[in-house]
């Protein structure tokens, strides 16, 4: 099996994404101003921590703004390779944010709550250029669009995957011991990862190290 591309997200420092990309990241997640969750930081730090990261490096923009004229402007301020758009967007936004932004890939986050998440990543899969599935919920009162460190069902994430043609990243909850019945089940291009790889908030770089040895040694 083809060894996932690995993203590590809510990156707080240009040093946290140095150890990221020492351990093997080949994307970095930078988390915008957030309704709740880990990890936000301001969009000064996130121009700043874009503008260190070396190519092929990418680096995802977390907004959750739903407007195509509020996430432009949100990208304007901080030049990332990628927009992560965990919100749930019309679709005529899409092609304002293409319009607008062509040079920029996207990313759309569906956060896999039951069947009907299904029929989500299926219609918005046309208009983006990757899906990652999370485990948030913005059906709450206060949207829960990430960062939530819970694991979602993995069947319905597989049934997505095998769904759509489009490349297809699996966050939420994952960790050196059970990444690996996580690619086995869904067999995701990418993995995402947050607190899996933290201690006390703070990027774990033995944690990271631990993280890459398996999905290196022992994915199957």
């Amino acid at each position: 099996m083809i060894i996932p591309r690995v993203k590590v997200c809510c990156i707080s420092s240009i040093d946290e994404a140095r150890i990221a990309i020492e351990c093997g990241a080949s994307a970095l997640g930078l988390v915008g101003k957030m309704p709740s969750g880990p990890g936000v930081i301001s969009d000064e730090l996130i121009s700043q921590i874009a503008k260190a990261v070396p190519p092929p490096i990418s680096t995802f923009l977390l907004t959750s703004e739903t407007r195509a004229e509020k996430i432009i402007s949100h990208y304007k301020k901080v030049f990332t390779t990628t927009l992560q758009l965990v919100d749930e967007l019309e679709t005529n936004e899409y092609a304002l944010l293409r319009d607008q932004l062509p040079w920029v890939k996207i990313v759309q986050v569906i956060h896999v709550i039951d069947k009907k998440s299904v029929e989500k990543a299926v219609e918005v899969s046309k208009y983006v250029d990757a899906i990652l599935l999370d485990s948030g919920n913005p059906n709450l009162s206060i949207k829960e669009l990430g960062g939530t460190g819970r694991i979602h069902n993995w069947e319905i994430s597989r049934e997505i995957k095998e769904s759509i043609s489009t490349p297809l990243f699996l966050a939420g909850g994952l960790n050196k011991d059970n990444i690996r019945h996580a690619i086995e089940t869904v067999q995701p291009f990418g993995v995402d990862l947050c607190s899996g790889v933290r201690t006390n908030g703070k990027l774990d770089k033995q944690k990271i190290k631990d993280f890459f040895y398996v999905i290196e040694n022992e994915s199957v």
